[in-house]
């Protein structure tokens, strides 16, 4: 088999995976405003030299369309899906000595929590005909939330997620460990046993806690700053233990929110949920204190990238965030004819 290498998130991008929230999903009670925050982050796309691949039902185009700024780089594929998490259930890129490589998971809904059945059909019935090589389909359940990889091909993910029994049975990490290496080209994995948000239904995503950075560093979600929160003590000993794992990184620790939903349920707000474009870090805000703050420590952790607030205060009301909501497409990986389509604005598959 032609090995594969998973490309890191700051690989040059040639665009990004959105799927329109609509009625029929979980954001009903928020459309407006959860529309309004995905107008805003496709133009903050768009600024960063990325063209949109917006999934969406033939019924809302007309409505996107009035939406969007008409000279936006949108290409509109019209399909049904669940939900709009679509750091999950699309394909993640890995480069090649052909090429770059398209490779599917299976998605369950986060271990058999939510029916995810048409999500799970997305990448064979949809992304396949939009890309330049051969999609691989790997039979495992694997989220893209749930990896983070750097450029030496250094691996992190997390015991809690990895290995809930509703995602692969009785996995073990070794096993995991394997797979990895032989898919995505890891040369050294490292699966954190401490650090989860309350409210998470992901089982602790590492892109809700670790992140690296291309200068040789680790954004961490930390809770410093709240030393008589909950989370605290598992976040410290996650902190510790990325310590050992990378003695030579820089740690970037990120202050924790406090955001509770109306029922009074602690929501899994995490500044570590940017989505890194180009040359920019899309950055979520959420309305609270220690933004200002994370927005400091985001911008010594990337001095070469220019951060884009987006403000998150409505995702997070569905237990996510930015990152979760969009999938990166490295350069050189769809078809150049659906590239060019939307030369001259938003345009239809």
């Amino acid at each position: 088999m032609n090995k594969l290498t998973l490309l890191p998130e700051w690989a040059e991008q040639e665009a990004v995976i959105l799927a329109w929230p609509h009625q029929d999903t979980d954001w009903q009670p928020w459309l407006n405003e959860v529309q309004a925050t995905y107008v805003q982050l496709i133009n903050a796309i768009n600024e960063s030299a990325c063209v949109v691949v917006l999934l969406c039902r033939e019924s809302e185009l007309g409505l996107i369309k009035s939406l969007v700024n008409y000279r936006s780089r949108v290409i509109c594929v019209p399909c049904d899906y669940n939900d709009t998490w679509v750091r999950d259930y699309a394909f993640l890129t890995c480069e090649s000595s052909h090429g770059n490589v398209p490779v599917s998971f299976t998605f369950n809904g986060w271990g058999q929590k939510f029916d995810a059945a048409k999500d799970n059909r997305i990448n064979e019935g949809v992304f396949t005909q939009l890309c330049r090589n051969k999609m691989q389909f790997v039979d495992v359940v694997l989220e893209g939330g749930a990896i983070e990889i750097d450029q030496n091909q250094h691996l992190l993910s997390t015991e809690s997620c990895l290995l809930n029994p509703l995602r692969n049975g009785d996995k073990s990490l070794e096993s995991y460990r394997n797979l990895f290496a032989e898919i995505f080209g890891a040369q050294k994995t490292t699966i954190l046993a401490d650090g989860h948000l309350d409210g998470d239904d992901t089982d602790g995503h590492i892109d809700t806690l670790v992140r690296f950075t291309p200068l040789h560093g680790l954004v961490l979600q930390s809770a410093y700053n709240r030393p008589e929160d909950k989370h605290f003590s598992g976040l410290f000993k996650m902190n510790m233990a990325c310590q050992q794992a990378f003695p030579t990184h820089a740690i970037y620790e990120l202050p924790l929110p406090y955001i509770a939903n109306d029922d009074g349920d602690r929501l899994p707000a995490s500044y570590a949920n940017f989505l890194i474009c180009n040359a920019s870090v899309l950055f979520p805000v959420y309305g609270q204190p220690e933004d200002a703050e994370a927005l400091e420590v985001i911008q010594k952790a990337f001095p070469n990238h220019r951060i884009i607030a987006i403000d998150c205060a409505t995702l997070i009301q569905q237990f996510g965030s930015l990152h979760c909501i969009s999938m990166q497409v490295p350069t050189g990986t769809l078809n150049e004819s659906v590239l060019t389509k939307t030369q001259n604005g938003v345009a239809v598959l």
